[in-house]
């Protein structure tokens, strides 16, 4: 049967805290799926653990990024991979409510190309992370949706989930960090397709460290912010890198 969803997930050296995370995912997720956990490497901490949870779990499909390390590379392999018609991407640090992956499924299908969890929309909520990071976080989401009107107040979320048509039409051009989700919502907003969001409650992740840089990454987000308002004219044609569908494993 083919998935309704396919759920894309980057995955560094997660080790053994990837199966608390997979057991959630498998018991939210109730529409035909299949979970697609990326890494970068065959020595990451993560290999082992999803080789051993495959066995039992037909739903998930380990995938070896070969299209270059890091996690914009991870997701746009990942996205490559999908069978579904709806890409659902969620971070591997639990951070994002698995029980909201079939609703946003739905709001795809429903017809927008991007469907949001919003952390800033009436309803949503950020519980604890690094207190920099979420003001400006904030700042950016609220203000783009007030001035360019792009259908979300969390544009630089990654839990998102999107048409995979549209992604095929409009191609990824992130070539580092986690900005794949502000930009597919720029893309949208300059091309007048509909987004859609949710309200969601984050929670920073319990165990391990952030692989977010925030002085490293802040002007790849800006970039985007600016092709959102119309005030970066550079055309953009998904040249970052080729996420046709491939031999991963």
């Amino acid at each position: 049967m083919k998935p309704r969803v396919s759920v894309v997930i980057p995955a560094y050296n997660e080790g053994a805290a990837v199966v608390p995370f997979l057991d959630r995912i498998f018991e939210a997720v109730t529409l035909p799926a299949e979970v697609l956990v990326v890494y970068d490497t065959v020595g990451d901490t993560t290999v082992p653990f999803l080789a051993t949870y495959a066995e039992r779990e037909p739903r998930l499909r380990p995938v070896l990024n070969n299209a270059g390390r890091g996690p914009a590379s991870a997701l746009r392999f990942g996205i490559g991979q999908a069978s579904a018609d709806v890409v659902v991407v969620t971070m591997a640090d639990g951070s994002d409510d698995p029980m909201q992956i079939d609703q946003l499924t739905r709001l795809v299908e429903r017809g927008v190309v991007v469907a949001c969890a919003s952390r800033y929309m009436r309803g949503g909520q950020q519980v604890g992370g690094p207190w920099v990071k979420g003001r400006i976080s904030r700042l950016a989401g609220v203000s783009l949706n007030l001035l360019a009107h792009v259908g979300t107040h969390d544009a630089t979320n990654s839990f998102k989930a999107y048409s995979r048509e549209f992604v095929e039409r409009v191609g990824i051009d992130s070539d580092a960090g986690f900005e794949l989700g502000i930009e597919l919502v720029a893309k949208a907003r300059r091309l007048g397709l509909p987004v859609a969001e949710l309200p969601t409650i984050w929670l920073d992740r319990a165990d391990g460290t952030s692989n977010f840089k925030v002085k490293a990454w802040i002007p790849r987000y800006l970039h985007w912010y600016l092709y959102a308002l119309g005030l970066s004219g550079r055309e953009h044609t998904g040249t970052g890198g080729d996420h046709r569908r491939g031999g991963g494993s």
